[in-house]
């Protein structure tokens, strides 16, 4: 089970006379001692909770939501009995047809047999569903909260206000990874679910891959130890933190997700780790501008995590800028900081490049999509170059020189949309 945390931090600490920016990449490692994980019985003070929010409305009618039924079963089938479990299905209602209880056998089948009764019909409001899902992460506050939504279609024009208050109530109670399956939802609208709720966005192209993808986001989640984990950064007296981003294996800004612990000291969410798990940050900081040889600590990181009923800090990492008026020196950009500062380019220009595409801007989609191209095929992100293809054919990678091809499959867009924000780590020498 983890039971602390590793930091190192990535940075050139050297800034020319005037200068007031400092940009740093903290490495945050979960560790293990090797100690037996300490399972606690579900819904007592601990263990975990694990909800499924499936879409049964009417466009899921048919191969979808057989193949739906069939993933659900399957994931009821793995859960361990050390777990609890909820189901939440949704139209423009939401139906909690099988409450939250420990996953014993007599459990698994009572919920294997409603959810084989289910039909579709009706419309789509998440809002509903996940009102729903609040309501069964209440029994478990202590429970490693975590769920996952799939969806075939946009959300009802009328929910959109509701949403957005169902999220905020919502947020900080439990992680959600949101899946689409087929082409005709929006990938802005799954995004900002899972960005609120910690979770991860991705499509699923055919519903016969809905049981493989299920199935991996659940041995993600039960490989979660520590839960509620919060990066906790301190600033001097007169610093403002520009931005707080998560920049691996995604990106996800955390800048206006804080908890103002002190006037100087901000929590942010980061959800549950895994044993061994490797995150990725980047902190951007103004302070006041020094004179050459002045040395200032600009940022102090750590996480901090609750095991029982004791606060633990750990992973501690300092943020120096010292000023030179020596140019090789504050010229040097560090290399993860560059490597994730492109892995940043790469999503917006990828996210401009597709919008500039749908609203008939030929010339600006192929300058930024060759752009994503370029950085793509310099920092090594492989995957992401390979979904490029997909959109434009590629001349010159090293140039970023590209064509726009005429006929784009949706699944290939949508793709491409959905993973840009994964991002690729920095090889090691």
């Amino acid at each position: 089970m983890v039971d602390s945390f590793k930091a190192e931090v990535f940075q050139n600490q050297y800034l020319p006379k005037g200068a007031e920016e400092v940009h740093a990449i903290m490495t945050v490692t979960a560790m293990s001692s090797g100690a037996t994980q300490d399972v606690r019985a579900p819904l007592a003070g601990g263990g975990r909770l694990f909800g499924i929010i499936c879409d049964i409305s009417g466009s899921m009618e048919g191969e979808k939501l057989v193949s739906a039924k069939g993933a659900m079963i399957q994931l009821i089938h793995l859960l361990p009995e050390d777990c609890a479990f909820f189901v939440v299905l949704g139209e423009a209602e939401a139906h909690t047809v099988c409450p939250t209880e420990v996953a014993t056998q007599e459990a698994k089948v009572r919920a294997i047999t409603r959810i084989r009764d289910v039909k579709a019909s009706g419309a789509t409001v998440i809002s509903k569903w996940l009102m729903a899902a609040l309501d069964q992460f209440r029994y478990a506050p202590n429970a490693l909260r975590q769920a996952v939504l799939l969806t075939d279609g946009q959300n009802d024009k009328n929910d959109v206000k509701p949403l957005q208050e169902a999220l905020k109530k919502c947020e900080g109670v439990f992680q959600c990874d949101c899946r689409g399956v087929g082409t005709d939802w929006k990938v802005d609208e799954l995004r900002r679910i899972a960005n609120t709720l910690l979770g991860t966005t991705d499509i699923v192209m055919k519903p016969e891959q809905i049981k493989s993808d299920f199935e991996a986001i659940l041995g993600k989640a039960m490989s979660k130890t520590a839960g509620d984990v919060m990066l906790r950064l301190w600033t001097p007296v007169g610093a403002d933190i520009l931005f707080c981003k998560e920049v691996s294996p995604q990106i996800l800004d955390l800048s206006n997700r804080f908890r103002q612990v002190k006037p100087q000291v901000r929590e942010y969410p980061t959800g549950a780790w895994a044993k061994n798990e490797v995150r990725d940050f980047h902190f951007a900081i103004r302070v006041k501008p020094g004179d050459v040889g002045d040395e200032v600590l600009a940022g102090r990181a750590s996480l901090v995590y609750t095991v029982g009923d004791t606060e633990e800090k750990a992973a501690e990492a300092r943020i120096l800028a010292i000023w030179t008026d020596d140019e090789a020196k504050s010229a040097k950009i560090d290399n993860v900081v560059a490597h994730y500062t492109g892995q940043s380019e790469l999503a917006e220009s990828i996210r401009q490049g597709l919008e500039a595409r749908s609203r008939g801007d030929m010339e600006q989609a192929t300058a930024l999509l060759g752009k994503a191209v370029q950085v793509a095929h310099q920092t090594g992100n492989d995957a992401t170059e390979k979904l490029l293809r997909n959109v434009v054919e590629v001349q010159d990678a090293e140039a970023g020189t590209v064509r726009l091809k005429a006929q784009v499959a949706k699944e290939d867009e949508m793709a491409l949309d959905t993973r840009s924000t994964k991002t690729t780590r920095l090889p090691k020498n």
